[in-house]
């Protein structure tokens, strides 16, 4: 009811001072990082807790049969998801992200080694059936890309050279599949609802692109598997044709032309724009410094409010900027990533910075989530928050 009400109160003063409004709203969005910049500094023992209470959530959490989440918990406005492929994309990329992230833990307890079993085990007899059936919503390619990372950390994890040849082989098969769905026009996306093309020829996302992209890099370089080098440069193409001179990124290759409203304004791109600068400086691009990569972390944490005004907003893009729920662990997932790059004497403030930010955004059963996705949400939200704070914490190691 406040949020209602405060929300028709900044409408209509936006209408009467649209300027005094404009930085009222900076001020607010942008004030949660200054508790977070004043916090004392955390320990090691501060973030192996915060981990062993997110694998305590998906161990508890997992599904008889290995996966994690499922499509139940529906809402009165759910995101667009044909049935049945939507879902098993949904289910197989939070489910791939849960078991990266308990593999990634390093937690050897007998309750969590047997969790990444079965969640091996169904995921390595799930990838071959997992396909793309109606052409209008290609969510498979979460599916495929997230799936590719697991694998990769599977073939870290185990040393018997059976199971790593079969790592290759299902890792070979979703790169193909990938391949299968690149868009005409160079790079990924996810809405085609047109389709008249026999591959998609729809709406092509940076952030998706930037997202299948590092996911190959991960399996290449892990399993020593050669990428097909016309779809990776394609893919590097179509990032580098929708940033902006800030390195800000538009959401999608049809919002080019206006690459100052809304969702691509750089609020909206914050969380995407670490996406996008990690997936192009692992192809080469020289552009993306290390001065590019601070300045866009810097900016994920001093305006750290446009993306958690979003978070856990039950309608895609209605918060300021056009943000979604579903940007904020996703975003921090790739800073963590980008936070790698930076010479390894300045990463530990960094890796401070954001793992204070995701303790704080835990919840009290453990998990972490960001946005109502039927009942995927807890599932790859954990496994998001979990693979970032790993990162930190293998600093304090």
């Amino acid at each position: 009811m406040i949020e209602r009400l405060t929300r028709q109160w900044l409408r209509s003063a936006f209408y009467a001072h649209p300027a005094v409004t404009i930085v009222l709203v900076t001020c607010l969005l942008t004030s949660p990082l200054k508790a977070a910049e004043k916090a004392p500094e955390l320990s090691g023992l501060d973030i192996n807790r915060s981990i062993e209470q997110g694998v305590n959530f998906l161990v508890s959490h997992q599904n008889k049969n290995g996966s994690w989440g499922n499509a139940t918990r529906t809402k009165g406005l759910n995101i667009y998801a044909p049935v049945p492929d939507a879902h098993q994309a949904f289910r197989t990329a939070s489910s791939a992200l849960a078991l990266h992230g308990l593999l990634e833990c390093r937690d050897k307890r007998p309750a969590t080694l047997k969790a990444i079993e079965r969640g091996e085990a169904w995921l390595v007899e799930t990838l071959p059936n997992v396909r793309n059936i109606d052409p209008r919503a290609t969510y498979s390619i979460w599916a495929h890309a997230y799936s590719l990372r697991a694998l990769a950390s599977l073939y870290r994890y185990h040393d018997d050279s059976i199971k790593r040849e079969e790592y290759r082989r299902q890792a070979a098969m979703q790169i193909k599949r990938l391949v299968r769905h690149e868009d005409v026009n160079k790079g990924w996306g996810y809405y085609d609802f047109q389709h008249v093309t026999a591959k998609p020829s729809g709406s092509i996302m940076s952030f998706t692109t930037a997202t299948a992209l590092l996911a190959m890099h991960d399996v290449a370089t892990t399993m020593d598997i050669e990428l097909p080098s016309t779809v990776v440069k394609r893919g590097v193409q179509s990032i580098q044709m929708q940033r902006n001179p800030d390195f800000s990124y538009t959401y999608s290759f049809s919002h080019r032309w206006t690459p100052r409203r809304s969702i691509n304004t750089p609020a909206g791109s914050l969380g995407r724009s670490q996406a996008c600068n990690a997936a192009l400086r692992k192809f080469g691009d020289s552009e993306v410094t290390d001065t590019v990569i601070r300045t866009w972390l810097q900016r994920l944490f001093d305006r750290q409010g446009w993306l958690d005004h979003g978070r856990k907003r039950p309608v895609p893009h209605e918060a300021p900027a056009a943000v979604s729920g579903y940007f904020y662990f996703y975003g921090h997932y790739y800073a963590s990533e980008c936070i790698d790059f930076l010479p390894p004497q300045e990463q530990h403030k960094w890796k401070q910075k954001l793992s204070a930010l995701i303790i704080s955004k835990q919840e009290k059963n453990g998990c972490w989530w960001d946005y109502p996705l039927y009942d995927y949400h807890d599932a790859y939200g954990t496994g998001f928050a979990l693979l970032s704070m790993v990162r930190s914490r293998r600093v304090e190691e």
